[in-house]
């Protein structure tokens, strides 16, 4: 069932040196693809990486919270275009939600990092380093990096107890119950 995936899901940040084959990423690429947008104008657009030295750039975007980017086999850049949609920011929050759960079916593990509204330097901000590093068009945003790859860490999932519930409301705000 759907909702033991979500219970067993967890944010991997290590990786074994192993490459996801293609028919996973094939998978991976349709699952980004068949992501819902708002009125279906599809403002997202995925780059694929797995060459080493662009990797190990990538995991430089941003001073913290990056680097473990470059021991994945597999990056997906989130990117969109605000120009088709208002709403590109949710759409491609949709869309990384998707290929985290579908790496989590396929057997792999997966991290996201963002990017938007993030700092690569005093200079220079992650959106524009990423942007730049994969030759990203004009115009187009960097939501997120998506780690991917075969886990070489195990996490349980979440205890049902750790689970947010006093911030679930039951017809009006503040009733719990």
């Amino acid at each position: 069932m759907f909702i033991e995936l979500l219970r067993k899901r967890r944010s991997i940040r290590q990786f074994k040196d192993r490459p996801v084959e293609k028919e996973k990423v094939d998978i991976l690429i349709e699952a980004g693809l068949r992501s819902p947008s708002s009125r279906s104008l599809d403002p997202w657009e995925f780059v694929i990486v797995t060459e080493a030295e662009k990797i190990a750039q990538l995991a430089k975007a941003k001073p913290h919270g990056s680097e473990f980017l470059k021991k994945a086999p597999l990056l997906v850049v989130v990117c969109a275009d605000p120009g088709k949609s208002d709403v590109w920011i949710e759409d491609t929050a949709i869309a990384s939600l998707l290929l985290h759960l579908t790496a989590a079916d396929l057997g792999l593990g997966s991290c996201w990092v963002q990017i938007r509204l993030r700092e690569h330097n005093s200079q220079h901000s992650a959106q524009e380093y990423v942007a730049e590093l994969i030759g990203l068009k004009p115009g187009l945003m960097v939501e997120a990096i998506i780690a991917i790859g075969y886990p070489a860490e195990e996490k349980p999932g979440h205890d049902k107890s750790s689970l947010a519930g006093n911030k679930l409301h039951f017809e009006h705000y503040g009733q719990n119950d």
